[in-house]
């Protein structure tokens, strides 16, 4: 497994974006291309990228040319795709998993007039390689705050994928607002170790399902949590990465959606003009690269109207998720009354909050 802990030092890099080397010239043309780590037809997070790919064509047209492959593992495989995608004629190459960032900046070393943008890594070693990431743990509290107020056996469950910060990052902000409007609740976390494995994200449902958890979030790929939650009555959950609207109005009752439409048109733009430069994005709700699907009729309006102030409120940068008083899981105070959780921390973080039960997987 390579999406693995990222460490607070390089993480402070992912966090911060800097300028690099420009584009030495705008072209007529390009190609873009993606590496998908998962089937187009996923449902969630590699469909999603897919949208963004299509909308770099819809938004120019002839003047660019979109390529991609599907399913590739992280590893060697990445690397090989990779090498072909450049010596194809790409110009541009995002590659869309965590997974992929010592692959990326490995070939990005070879062939150094070709961009390439990874997404949710921190490695920039060469002036051709740039970075990107979305605050997908703002869309968690909103579903966080839902879930504690819809939770009637006060136990509601996530699906990890792998133990690193992005995943702990939801985790903590999922439960730290169920928390705060239902104070007897109480989190069950399985891991799926899988991006996208249907069989496995259904078996890691099922499993909390049998805990007695009747609200699923998930930081998998695929529909297969929520129709595992279909099965059973009372059982609800979240469109992850996209809308999953298939599922509305329950079990999915409301949904994280990300948006990477605007990053891939910006990004493909500046290619076009000659003023690409090496960069670090880590946007959300405020840039519009995290977005809340329609929040259903199953969800009570009171409730409603709470998710959509919290929405507007982090949307109008007036409300941090991590915002203190917060303390770590052994107690230990982490931040203070007011306190704001600083980047570096969030995207380093391998600890969880006070009440989560259980240790972070090694």
């Amino acid at each position: 497994m390579i999406r693995r802990t990222l460490l607070a030092t390089a993480a402070l890099g992912m966090a911060l974006a800097f300028g690099g080397v420009a584009s030495a010239q705008a072209l007529d043309k390009a190609k873009a291309c993606f590496v998908y780590v998962g089937p187009i037809g996923d449902g969630g997070w590699t469909y999603q990228h897919h949208q963004g790919a299509l909308a770099v064509k819809e938004a120019y047209g002839d003047k660019v040319e979109i390529a991609w492959q599907e399913s590739v593992p992280e590893g060697a495989d990445a690397e090989r795709v990779l090498t072909q995608m450049a010596l194809s004629g790409c110009n541009i190459i995002f590659t869309t998993s965590f997974g992929y960032m010592d692959p990326t900046n490995t070939v990005a070393a070879k062939f150094p007039n070709v961009k390439f943008e990874h997404a949710t890594g921190f490695k920039r070693d060469h002036a051709n390689v740039a970075t990107y990431d979305a605050r997908f743990y703002e869309g968690r509290a909103v579903i966080g705050h839902i879930a504690g107020k819809m939770t009637k056996s006060n136990k509601i469950g996530y699906i990890g994928s792998f133990p690193i910060p992005e995943v702990i990052q939801g985790i903590n902000s999922y439960f730290l607002h169920a928390k705060k409007v239902n104070p007897a609740v109480e989190i069950s976390v399985v891991w799926a170790y899988t991006w996208f494995d249907p069989a496995k994200e259904a078996d890691a449902a099922k499993a909390l399902i049998e805990q007695g958890v009747d609200v699923i979030a998930a930081h998998t790929d695929s529909t297969a949590p929520l129709a595992e939650a279909a099965k059973t009555p009372g059982v609800i959950g979240f469109g992850q990465a996209s809308d999953m609207a298939a599922y509305k109005p329950s079990p999915r009752v409301a949904s994280i959606i990300d948006n990477w439409a605007p990053y891939y048109v910006k990004r493909v733009g500046l290619l076009l003009d000659g003023t690409w430069e090496q960069a670090a994005s880590w946007e959300g709700m405020p840039g519009g690269e995290v977005e809340i699907g329609e929040i259903t009729e199953a969800v009570p309006a009171d409730v409603k109207a709470e998710a959509e102030a919290m929405i507007a409120a982090i949307t109008a940068g007036t409300y941090h998720p991590f915002t203190g008083p917060i303390n770590k899981q052994d107690g230990s105070a982490w931040l203070k009354d007011g306190e704001v959780a600083d980047d570096g921390t969030l995207a380093g973080m391998m600890f969880y909050v006070e009440g989560i039960k259980g240790d972070i997987p090694k």
